[in-house]
């Protein structure tokens, strides 16, 4: 009696099928999502990646990651993906497409005009303030410890904004 199976267990068909990074060519690179610093293996074929991995050779990650270092690769392929800067008006049913210059050159002037019409510098008892309530920051989950600080610098130190935020914590 014969125990087990001569069989292979792969059909014709796999194969014949080869790994869709076989060609491509590996660059190092930093996980976007932390101040941790994990590394990544980012996998390129004729200027595209193909898929994104830990790298098991960094000494911070050893190629683990973490639920949101694990979907890098959906963040930079997703076709739902903004890649340029849409502005819908007031009152209107539509998006317009515009030139980022456009788009910076807004928020800067609605910041100052903001701040200009809402700055306080004393409270009604004469306690120093220099401040403005008017404005808040929401930070997002890639910027790193660093991004943060100077976020956080800039926005209390020059601006007087008050309501700063961030959902790294998650």
């Amino acid at each position: 009696m014969e125990i087990g199976s001569k069989r292979q267990p792969f059909s014709a068909e796999s194969r014949q099928k080869r790994p869709r990074i076989r060609d491509a060519h590996v660059v190092h690179s930093v996980c976007p999502y932390c101040a941790v610093g994990c590394g990544l293996n980012v996998y390129v074929k004729d200027g595209q990646v193909l898929d994104i991995e830990g790298n098991p050779d960094s000494p911070i990650n050893h190629g683990t990651l973490c639920p949101k270092g694990a979907a890098t690769f959906q963040y930079t392929v997703n076709p739902s993906r903004l890649t340029r800067v849409l502005y819908r008006a007031p009152y209107s049913d539509h998006w317009e497409e515009k030139s980022l210059d456009w788009a910076m050159e807004q928020i800067a002037l609605r910041v100052k005009q903001t701040r200009d019409a809402t700055f306080v510098e004393r409270l009604p008892d004469g306690r120093e303030v220099n401040h403005t309530l008017a404005i808040a920051s929401l930070g997002g989950a890639t910027l790193d410890v660093e991004e943060n600080y100077l976020m956080k610098k800039l926005f209390t130190g020059a601006l007087g904004i008050v309501s700063i935020e961030n959902q790294a914590r998650i």
